[in-house]
């Protein structure tokens, strides 16, 4: 039995802060109008302002899976939860409802795809 459901990947450090609850706003440049579950994957390569060599991330995975309830316009007040400054044309995902999965490899892909 095969499952399809929209991802999106994100570089380490900030898939792991969204496994773990702590970030729960994504910032693209991009909005879309699919609400909904989105499978989080970690992306092959990691953010390269971030030492992550102390860490045993999983990089290329499928980590979680998460409800996308909103996106609008980055503001101020969202940055402590996007952990991120605002900046020009700069969208908050909301995400709520984080469930964990057993991690899979994935072969990451640009936009939200199904």
């Amino acid at each position: 039995m095969q499952f399809i459901m929209k991802a999106l990947s994100i570089k380490h450090p900030w898939a792991d802060r969204i496994v773990k609850g702590e970030k729960t706003i994504e910032t693209r440049t991009w909005e879309s109008n699919y609400r909904g579950d989105i499978l989080i994957c970690s992306s092959k390569k990691a953010d390269p302002h971030f030492d992550l060599k102390k860490h045993k991330l999983k990089y290329g995975f499928a980590l979680c899976i998460v409800e996308l309830f909103k996106i609008e316009k980055m503001k101020v007040e969202h940055e402590k939860a996007a952990m991120c400054n605002i900046y020009p044309g700069a969208f908050a995902w909301h995400f709520r409802n984080i469930r964990l999965i057993n991690p899979f490899p994935v072969k990451g892909m640009l936009r939200l795809l199904i």
